[in-house]
């Protein structure tokens, strides 16, 4: 249906159709607007009772707005008299062009829900994710927004949120700060210990439970390795990092503790370097004996080739004089054992009866 055949339908409708059918038009048109809003007044005091993010439920108020101005406005056509079936035939055809078309915008909202539906994160949580790092300012269903440690603000898609492995340091209150220090194999194991463990507890922002930690973790090439660590609020975390470092630097200088650089021991040798060996001379070659390999058929003389099958005939013969063998064997084993069971009754003293 054409623009102008539209608006012929509209006016013969207006014009020709009794005056009953005009206010139906215009009550469905009034009464419609109405409805509306009192369904988005209702729901939207619903949304506000739930836990429910914010973006959320006006993402999910828009999309029921909308289905309902949809339906009011097929109402009203098919008063009108227009045949609402193309209509939603072509709609249907645009909805599924534009889907198409912003593919990968869709998937990004889906996975926006996904994120506020399941409380990720929130505003404010310092995240990483796929290389970035920064406090998130701002969620929608299409990005995610962070701003990084120098100020950068860095927009995220939801799809690469949700498709990697995301670090919410700011999930929990509390934050574990970790270090690690390297000093001179010559320094007392003991008094770094202390030093560190004592600059940690000099900082106010570092909770006492549980206590700060440090112990002797790895003996290293040019040095010895000690790890420590302490607990702390998330927002004081690199206040608590910085003068942790500051501090027992400044601390290893005044109790003389050096920090060694790489080191390459190298030695200057004055000894005679003896290298043994044998002084057999090589041993005669023995050559290997090998398995004889099979003849192919071509390379074979007269007398290696294959001889013709034997008849029936020869071969009932040759069975034949096998079990004669067989049987003169079995018979002449049986005459040896006889013979000496008779030479051995023979040899043997007879019993005398008393």
């Amino acid at each position: 249906m054409t623009w102008s055949e539209f608006w012929t339908k509209v006016k013969d409708f207006f014009s020709s159709k009794l005056s009953i059918t005009i206010l139906i038009f215009v009550a469905v048109f009034i009464l419609g607007i109405i409805a509306v809003k009192l369904i988005m007044r209702l729901l939207r005091k619903i949304l506000n009772k739930t836990k429910m993010e914010k973006i959320a439920q006006n993402f999910l108020l828009a999309i029921i707005k909308f289905i309902l101005y949809l339906i009011w406005v097929l109402a009203l056509l098919s008063i009108i008299g227009i045949n609402i079936t193309g209509i939603i035939t072509a709609f249907s055809a645009i909805i599924l062009a534009i889907g198409m078309a912003l593919e990968s915008n869709i998937a990004n909202l889906a996975n926006g829900i996904i994120i506020v539906s399941t409380h990720m994160f929130k505003k404010g949580d310092y995240i990483v994710v796929d290389g970035k790092e920064g406090n998130i300012t701002e969620i929608n269903f299409l990005f995610t927004t962070i701003m990084t440690v120098d100020n950068r603000r860095v927009t995220i898609p939801n799809s690469t949120i949700v498709n990697s492995s995301v670090i919410n340091a700011g999930a929990n209150k509390k934050r574990r700060v970790d270090f690690t220090f390297s000093v001179a194999y010559e320094t007392d194991v003991e008094k770094v210990k202390d030093i560190v463990v004592k600059v940690m507890k000099s900082d106010g922002r570092v909770d006492l439970d549980p206590e700060p930690f440090c112990r002797l973790k790895t003996l290293g090439a040019s040095s010895i390795d000690f790890f420590a660590n302490c607990w702390c609020d998330s927002e004081d975390y690199w206040g608590v990092y910085y003068y942790v470092m500051e501090n027992v630097y400044n601390e290893f200088k005044r109790n003389n503790i050096s920090i060694p650089y790489n080191q390459l021991e190298v030695r200057n040798r004055t000894d005679k370097v003896v290298m043994p060996y044998s002084k057999a001379a090589l041993p005669k070659r023995v050559e290997k004996v090998r398995p004889e390999e099979p003849k192919h058929f071509f390379d074979l003389e007269h007398d290696d080739l294959p001889k013709p099958k034997k008849d029936k005939e020869a071969k009932k013969q040759e069975k034949k004089a096998q079990k004669e063998a067989k049987a003169k064997k079995a018979e002449k084993a049986k005459t040896e054992v006889k013979a000496k069971k008779e030479t051995k009754a023979k040899t043997q003293p007879k019993k005398t009866k008393k």
